[in-house]
């Protein structure tokens, strides 16, 4: 495994041309180590959802190199990229993006069997992480049934499914309250306690505030880039009850 989960050196991405040009990702150099948390900011429209797209190849960039552990992808195929993300990235959006018709367990289950898990492989995987998250008592429960918060922590579950190299959540705290943040905020914490690699867009302090490294852009380019003092323990229960 390389040292570093995502790196990316002069990566663009322009939408029109001439005075209508807007450079959303503007020429950004970035390496994520293996096992980092890292928390990206920066006000609406800077770029950083399109930075976390491009990142995860839902996007693809208009310039510049792209590696997923040591490996180049910006040049692959649609398929080989599909597999990619299927195998080696997890999506976490405000939106949560479940299946209103699939269960909680379905939902979670999904990515593997498209990833050509085994059915009861599949079902047993995605009923450890629902326990993992706290939810195996709505397994069976379809989303219009569950709270934000609880759609939010299926849909983390589902991003851990196939056990990817890195996970990426674009604002996953955006759509909840008070209650259901700080219950995501202690999952996160966990994720990042056990090593998971994690590239976190956000407007939440709170979750900048659990990252080993926050960055901050503006106009498509970033203007700060901080190493933050490892959380604590005991720190965590003074995060979660800020503004909430």
């Amino acid at each position: 495994m390389s040292r570093f989960a995502v790196q990316a050196r002069r990566l663009c991405k322009k939408h029109g041309d001439g005075p209508a040009l807007v450079r959303a990702v503007d020429e950004v150099n970035l390496d994520v180590p293996a096992g980092q948390t890292l928390a990206i900011m920066g006000p609406s429209g800077c770029g950083k959802s399109t930075l976390l797209h491009l990142l995860g190849g839902l996007e693809r960039a208009s310039a510049g190199k792209l590696w997923l552990d040591g490996r180049r992808i910006d040049g692959l195929g649609e398929r080989a990229l599909a597999r990619m993300r299927r195998r080696s990235v997890g999506f976490v959006f405000q939106a949560f993006h479940l299946a209103d018709e699939l269960t909680a367990v379905q939902n979670v289950e999904l990515p593997a069997l498209l990833a050509g898990v085994p059915p009861r492989a599949a079902r047993r995987r995605a009923g450890e992480l629902l326990d993992r998250v706290g939810l195996t008592d709505r397994a069976g429960h379809l989303p219009s049934a569950m709270s934000g918060g609880e759609r939010q922590r299926v849909a983390v579950a589902r991003a851990l499914v196939n056990e990817p190299l890195v996970l990426l959540a674009d604002e996953p705290t955006g759509n909840l309250d008070s209650a259901a943040t700080r219950a995501v905020l202690r999952l996160f914490g966990d994720l990042r306690a056990g090593g998971q690699t994690l590239v976190i867009v956000t407007h939440d302090e709170r979750i900048a505030a659990l990252a080993d490294r926050l960055i901050t852009m503006r106009d498509g380019a970033f203007v700060d880039d901080v190493r933050m003092p490892a959380a604590r323990p005991g720190s965590l229960g003074g995060l979660l009850n800020l503004g909430g």
